[in-house]
Order: C-alpha cells, then structure tokens, then sequence
C-alpha cells in the first residue's frame, strides 16, 4: 500500500510540475512565423526559405498551395497536393503544415496568429505587398522577404525536365 501513496503523490507532483511549466512558457510570448509556397519539386530553394524562417521564429507554420488555388494562378503542379503537403511535414525546420486555400494572408493572421511572415524578395515592393505590409504593420506582424533561390527553382526544374524529354 505504501508504494501506491508514493507513486500517487509522484504522479500529483509531476502532474502540477507540468502545470506550473505550461503556464509558465504560455506567459513567455512564442514568436510565430508563417509562409507560404507551392512547394512543388521539392528542392534547395524551399529548404533555404524554411530554414531561414525557423531560425527567425519560435514555431513555424506552412501554407501549402492546394491544387485548386495553383490552378487559379494558371499554374499546375506536378506533384498533387497531398504529395506536396507530406513532404513539406516531414521537413524538420516545419512546426505545423496546413493548406493555403486562398491568397488571403489576412484572414491567415486571424486563423494562426503570426507575428513574422516571410515572404520571397520577388514580391518586394509590389502593390500587393506594399498593401499587405501596411495592413501587417497595423497589427505589429513583421513581413520579412528572403533572397529567391536563383539557381534553382521548380520552373527550372520543369524545363530542364522538358528539354530532356523532347531530346
């Protein structure tokens, strides 16, 4: 009998160790970044702008493209959305994959309350962004734009991948 009041007391002192701490690390503010991407071919240029982010953030979370919004765009994957999604998961510097069902960066904000969004310097000063920044700004979220990968991309990919097929 006397174990099982010790390993109950041991389970209540755990128990509330682990309450204390939850409490604890909720009041420390976590920095949440978001971005978002096709992530189609998966290559070096989407690792950089992952790794970049997370090493600027607490917890990072990545919109994947579904397939209907790449075709909104008059882009088409090659690889499906389901495909893309899983890989990106399984990319360690990601905290959370979801899927990006509109351009909405937003209604993304009130959804999963960043506080950093990155973005590829491709869009640096664009209308879009330039709205986006202000609108961000007004709500303390930094827009952070990461260099674009010019030696490689999955457009790259695909015309190679052409070229070698009509050869």
């Amino acid at each position: 009998m006397t174990n099982c009041i010790n390993q109950s007391c041991t389970l209540q002192i755990q128990f509330n160790y682990l309450t204390v701490f939850d409490i604890f690390f909720e009041r420390i503010k976590m920095i949440i970044g978001y971005t978002t991407g096709v992530f189609d071919l998966f290559h070096i240029g989407h690792v950089n702008i992952l790794r970049n982010a997370k090493s600027m953030c607490d917890r990072l979370i990545v919109g994947v493209t579904v397939d209907e919004l790449t075709l909104y765009k008059n882009k088409q994957s090659v690889v499906s959305f389901e495909e893309r999604i899983e890989v990106v998961r399984a990319c360690r510097y990601v905290d959370l994959a979801v899927p990006q069902e509109d351009m909405n960066k937003l209604e993304a904000l009130n959804r999963y309350k960043f506080n950093i969004i990155f973005v590829g310097d491709d869009w640096y000063k664009t209308e879009k962004w330039i709205d986006f920044e202000t609108e961000f700004q007004a709500k303390n979220v930094r827009v952070i734009y990461f260099p674009y990968t010019k030696s490689t991309s999955s457009t790259l990919i695909n015309e190679t991948l052409k070229k070698l097929r009509d050869s």
